[in-house]
């Protein structure tokens, strides 16, 4: 199965297709074909509200292929954890990582059934890359899975990937907490990189307004932190230039355009 072909409900685990999805409505912002209406309202609902959301989306795609060639490339990293890693659409962490280094090994993981199913059958050929259904607050459960250990060698350098996932956990999930601990089960050499949602300047009553619909309709939270808060997660660790910046300014290959503020950062653990 291809990453564009659509989805039916007949191809899936048992699911309700009446709640949106938050995985699947990044995947219709980005194009992708793997999502149903009730996701593509929500999604073209905030659209409208929000002109830069659209381009927001786009730069943390853009953003998460840089980092992922940049530490393939410049840092030789061939181990990629992939946490909250949505339906599969193009330029995927394995595509990327894999067009840098061939002997690259990637693990997706995410809660979400749709992007479980569509990422195992799109990789059902690859032994070098697995999708793993598990929650990303459960970091004990997520390194044990012998899914994860087949593919991945922990006592070796490893980039976990977080990209715009975190802002989906309220402060009562302690985030902070929960990223240290993948920091403390990595060696050093590894890598962590996160992108997150923060408060607009410019039109921060129709954020709001996008936010409150958002939340009510996927029924999940969604939570704006500023780079202070990334800054603290990531103490002791590395920050590779630029540091935390704005996703599309960081080691940018095209103009960087407006967006909906998002903060992007790579760190190493020393």
């Amino acid at each position: 199965m291809s990453a564009d072909e659509p989805t039916t409900s007949s191809d899936l685990p048992h699911i309700d297709v009446s709640v949106p999805s938050p995985a699947r409505i990044y995947d219709y912002w980005l194009g992708g074909s793997h999502n149903f209406a009730v996701d593509r309202e929500v999604g073209q609902r905030a659209a409208a509200a929000m002109p830069t959301l659209r381009a927001a989306i786009w730069a943390n795609r853009a953003f998460l292929r840089r980092v992922v060639t940049h530490l393939a490339t410049d840092y030789g990293i061939n181990q990629f954890l992939d946490l909250g890693s949505g339906v599969p659409t193009v330029g995927n962490v394995h595509e990327v990582a894999q067009a840098a280094n061939p002997a690259a090994r990637v693990v997706y993981v995410d809660i979400d059934p749709v992007a479980v199913a569509h990422g195992r059958r799109l990789l059902a050929d690859d032994d070098q890359t697995t999708v793993i259904r598990a929650d990303l607050r459960q970091p004990d459960d997520v390194l044990g899975r012998r899914e994860l250990t087949d593919v991945l060698d922990l006592t070796q350098p490893v980039a976990v990937l977080m990209i715009a996932v975190l802002h989906f956990l309220p402060d009562t999930d302690r985030p902070g907490d929960i990223v240290r601990t993948y920091r403390e089960r990595i060696v050093p050499g590894s890598f962590v990189a996160l992108s997150h949602a923060a408060d607009d300047e410019d039109l921060p009553g129709e954020q709001a307004d996008m936010i409150t619909d958002y939340r009510r309709s996927t029924q999940s939270p969604f939570v704006h932190r500023e780079p202070d808060v990334l800054a603290r997660w990531l103490d002791g660790m590395a920050l590779v230039p630029p540091g935390i910046v704005l996703t599309n300014q960081w080691r940018p290959d095209e103009e960087a355009k407006r967006i909906l503020r998002t903060y992007g950062v790579l760190a190493r653990k020393r």
